[in-house]
């Protein structure tokens, strides 16, 4: 088993392997269910996130889910397009669903060691919650992002579902979605290339000389983008923006203060804080 978790190649294929079958336990969930089509996505949804939280178990790497978070949008965008009839406004949610979800995937792929590495935050929940840890496990790493990320998803649902016809909001927001993800493939770029170089340290060049976490503005813009182009064509949903803001509010909470702390523990990362936004890569105008 060490051989087979230590093999990057097997650990994908058989993270590709639950993903398949949890796949199948979502649409069998969903069609069984009589409810709202919107319920019956979120029930099916976190009956997927329990079975490859399962495998979380099995495995003792909480990093099985990761992939969930840009695997899960890219199935369900095109599971309700192949009911529905093509618009181009549903053109256009799924180009940027579609752009989005398969380079983050990829960035995953490129970035994921085999199943004996684990994310270095979930190791520092289980050191620091012990016996706790799986529920921290189930109810932190599991379910809060798949919900969060259900929610960031359901304007691309009622946009197809709607089979609404496109306008300028929509292409808008389509803009805003290919910039942020461009935005994330060039600095995971950037990041990328200056691990393989063997440096150590704060990186300071290309877009991270400027921001600490261009990566992570991407993300919170995709999902903005998704939610504009849902509510231009339906103003009347414009409750649909709450996956954006909580997708936003967990990153300024959660994700970024972690990341944060841990690059505290570098040298030099008071100036580097100094000298840099937060989120975005445009110079900072020092003090004098």
């Amino acid at each position: 088993m060490s051989s087979v978790r230590e093999n990057k190649s097997l650990s994908i294929l058989i993270i590709t392997g639950i993903y398949l079958i949890a796949v199948t336990v979502a649409l069998c969930t969903y069609l069984m269910l009589p409810f709202a089509f919107w319920i019956n996505l979120l029930i099916s949804d976190i009956a997927a996130t329990v079975f490859v939280f399962i495998f979380s178990v099995i495995f003792r790497n909480a990093s099985v889910y990761d992939p969930y978070w840009s695997v899960q949008p890219i199935v369900i965008v095109l599971c309700y397009a192949l009911g529905s009839k093509l618009t181009f406004a549903t053109f256009l949610i799924l180009i940027s669903v579609f752009y989005w979800g398969i380079r983050l995937t990829g960035n995953w792929a490129y970035t994921f060691g085999g199943l004996n590495c684990q994310d270095w935050r979930y190791t520092k929940f289980e050191k620091e919650t012990g016996k706790l840890y799986q529920f921290i496990s189930f109810t932190g790493i599991h379910m809060m992002p798949t919900l969060i990320v259900y929610l960031c998803t359901l304007p691309a649902v009622f946009v197809i579902k709607n089979e609404v016809q496109a306008n300028a909001g929509s292409i808008a927001g389509t803009v805003i979605c290919i910039c942020a993800a461009t935005l994330q493939l060039v600095s995971d770029t950037q990041m990328h290339r200056y691990r393989k170089s063997g440096r150590h340290g704060l990186i300071r060049t290309g877009l991270w000389k400027y921001a600490r976490h261009p990566n992570y503005l991407g993300e919170i813009l995709m999902w903005w983008g998704i939610g504009i182009q849902a509510v231009s064509v339906m103003p009347q949903y414009w409750w649909l923006l709450a996956g954006a803001l909580a997708n936003t509010v967990m990153f300024f909470t959660v994700s970024i203060p972690l990341a944060d702390k841990r690059q505290s523990q570098k040298p030099g990362y008071a100036e580097y804080k100094a000298s840099t936004r937060s989120l975005l890569p445009v110079p900072k105008k020092q003090a004098t």
